[in-house]
């Protein structure tokens, strides 16, 4: 029996479904065996990227995140993200990081190098890059220095208030005080009740905006080209 030939027609629907096939298999085997490190270096080479640098985004994305916050009065003030490099911050990744950091924060900032060190601020907010032993530490750091000062000068207000009741009610003039008194201690509520309010949502934002950038970061190495990896 001659050995069956297809058309062109055939073949095209022949690797339609065949392609159709290998995806419904993957949907099936992905969420009970996932992939292997071995299996997604072996992927990268298809597409040229070494198994290193493979290697290096897997071991990032299983780091422990490094994220730290200054509080006042139990409200954060401060954010702050530390993003630990296995390698070398490249200039052109650094150009890159630049870039990202004045679309994130809507921000031009100051840029300034240093030898290793490299910095770009922008009024409180600072990014660090330094050099350690295996490679770079990035931080990321802010802090709210209006609601610092909001929440300081409220609490003097209310501070205030209490000695002027203490001293006044000693000394018998307390009446004649009230209305003062009354005017530094609402002072001093309306002054702490700006940041009881906004800093919450300050803080989620600005996590988020350095937890976008530590990600863009570390992702950054898989998809250098040969020459700068």
């Amino acid at each position: 029996m001659p050995e069956r030939r297809y058309s062109e027609e055939e073949v095209a629907k022949i690797f339609e479904r065949a392609a159709e096939n290998q995806q419904s298999t993957k949907r099936q085997l992905a969420p009970a065996e996932g992939m292997t490190l071995a299996d997604l270096q072996e992927i990268g080479r298809d597409v040229g990227i070494s198994p290193a640098i493979v290697a290096e985004a897997a071991k990032a994305l299983d780091a422990p995140k490094r994220q730290n916050t200054r509080s006042l009065l139990g409200l954060p003030i401060g954010v702050g993200r530390t993003i630990e490099l296995n390698r070398q911050l490249s200039p052109a990744e650094w150009d890159r990081l630049v870039v990202d950091l004045r679309e994130t924060f809507d921000a031009r900032g100051v840029v300034k190098s240093e030898g290793n060190f490299k910095q770009w601020t922008n009024g409180n907010l600072q990014v660090l890059v330094e050099p350690t032993a295996t490679g770079d530490r990035v931080r990321l750091q802010t802090i709210k220095g209006s609601a610092r000062s909001a929440m300081v000068g409220g609490l003097a207000l209310l501070a205030t208030a209490s000695v002027m009741t203490l001293i006044n009610g000693v000394t018998g003039g307390l009446g004649s005080e009230l209305g003062m008194i009354l005017s530094f201690a609402l002072g001093g509520l309306g002054m702490l009740s700006i940041p009881v309010l906004q800093l919450p949502g300050w803080a989620r934002e600005r996590r988020v905006q350095m937890e976008g950038i530590a990600l863009r970061l570390t992702q950054s190495g898989a998809t250098l080209p040969p020459e700068e990896a």
